[in-house]
């Protein structure tokens, strides 16, 4: 569907107003679906501190030495990644293969088992191994999600729905960090044990939504089309191009390039969140501790008190958040997919290393870290409107899964070169190291802006056949 030449104005349009019931079901379904998958991993991120120093204790009253507490931190966060990426890839390709809807049922249901099972944890390694069980459903929902509402919705409201869709994920963090800061001021009050393990109790709840999503969700019809093409192809004895091939994202020219670029953009942004972004969460827990043992709380006083102020960190960073994928929408519309993703670049770079390098008392949680998120989380804004733009139906779900979950085998270093940094090359234990680990790991920004030259511009264009 092309633009016609008397639509509305960009400032006058209003895209909603185009969605019939059914695309309203869709873009709701697959919005929920990214939002509590997004809330799972925002409580693996608040809970991954607190879990490995529990996990970590062998004997009643030891306490992990705090270099192998931030280096289990980084391993269980790597494992995860790595279970995102495999998930993301295996679920991308069958969602072109057997269908969006299916395979979105199938990853709900994986990432809210797994997440409730890690609560049964009794030590790091089945820890990690539930991690990366998660994260292979938690992987898969993000190439099946916005392929099925750039599928189902006109080309002009496709990159507005695209941004609310991936903006709503913040919320999803937001109410994980709500979660985390009612459980922790249970914890702290001594209503409850351990609140990490209630936290990922709570996981289990999205698995609700896999029952509307079963009985109601259709397959898109450009889906459809597509499979009957493969069909008539067969029939006819032509060569087909086959619905999923990895074979063909790598062989013709056009769809390798596309793929290259997206999975180097993707690896700058994703090793930007996961190597530095969310270890925010552990910056405030330890730089906030001194200002809670001054005041002369107990032991469990504290460990309640800092839980609620790593979820206040979680809530601030994705108040920016939302705002920064509403900022790429509305910028890239203007000015175009690319210029729009080398300001984010540049703008999560310089963010970062700030409130990596000043982040000091309550008052910066509400100024530096929500700019921190801003600017991050902007670059998801772009990914979720772009990817799509670079495949067609057939391709669309596998290379969208290859943009962005081969880019994350690539970013799992990114925890790992963080843990080591600051646990090994700076300053072992202590919030120095983990500031310097931060700014040092912001050079890998730099990574997608040198790939953007290569990229395809995409605004204004239809989807691809």
């Amino acid at each position: 569907m092309s633009i016609s030449h008397d639509a509305p104005a960009a400032g006058d349009y209003r895209w909603y107003r185009e969605l019939n019931g059914y695309q309203w079901f869709v873009f709701l379904v697959a919005s929920l679906g990214w939002l509590f998958d997004t809330m799972d991993q925002q409580l693996f991120n608040l809970a991954r501190r607190p879990a490995v120093v529990e996990l970590l204790v062998t004997t009643p009253g030891q306490q992990p030495a705090a270099g192998d507490i931030d280096f289990y931190a980084g391993v269980t966060t790597s494992i995860f990644i790595l279970g995102w990426a495999t998930g993301g890839i295996f679920f991308g390709i069958l969602g072109d293969k057997v269908g969006r809807a299916k395979t979105m049922v199938l990853t709900i249901l994986t990432y809210s088992a797994f997440t409730g099972l890690s609560a049964l944890s009794h030590s790091v390694w089945d820890f990690a191994a539930f991690r990366f069980l998660t994260g292979l459903g938690v992987g898969g929902q993000f190439s099946v999600g916005v392929s099925l509402v750039a599928e189902s919705v006109s080309d002009r409201a496709r990159p507005h729905a695209l941004g609310w869709l991936q903006a709503l994920s913040a919320i999803g963090n937001i109410m994980a960090a709500v979660i985390g800061m009612g459980l922790g001021a249970m914890e702290g009050q001594g209503a409850i044990g351990s609140a990490w393990r209630a936290m990922f109790l709570v996981g289990l709840l999205p698995a609700i939504l896999a029952l509307p999503v079963f009985l109601k969700l259709k397959e898109p019809e450009r889906w459809k089309a597509a499979v009957r093409e493969e069909e008539e192809e067969e029939a006819s004895g032509e060569p087909v191009k086959k619905l999923g091939s990895v074979a063909e994202l790598f062989s013709d020219p056009r769809w390798r390039r596309n793929t290259i670029v997206g999975m180097l953009l993707a690896f700058s942004g994703v090793a930007g969140l996961w190597g530095i972004g969310v270890f925010s969460n552990d910056l405030s827990r330890i730089v906030l501790r001194k200002h809670f043992e001054a005041g002369g709380l107990s032991e469990h006083e504290i460990a309640g008190k800092i839980t609620f102020w790593a979820g206040m960190t979680l809530l601030m960073f994705n108040v920016g958040g939302f705002f920064g994928v509403q900022a790429y929408a509305k910028v890239s519309e203007r000015i175009g997919r690319k210029p729009a993703f080398a300001i984010s670049f540049v703008l999560a770079a310089l963010a970062t290393s700030l409130s990596f390098w000043l982040l000091d008392e309550f008052w910066h949680i509400f100024v530096l870290v929500p700019l921190t998120g801003f600017c991050q989380l902007t670059l998801f804004g772009g990914y979720a409107i772009y990817f799509p733009e670079l495949f067609p139906t057939r391709l669309r779900s596998t290379g969208v899964s290859f943009c962005y979950n081969v880019a994350r085998y690539m970013a799992a270093v990114g925890p790992l070169a963080q843990g080591y940094l600051a646990s090994a090359v700076f300053a072992a234990g202590k919030e120095a190291g983990l500031r310097y680990a931060g700014v040092a790991m912001c050079a890998v920004f730099v990574v997608g802006l040198l790939a953007l030259p290569f990229a395809p511009e995409t605004k204004g264009r239809p989807l691809p056949e």
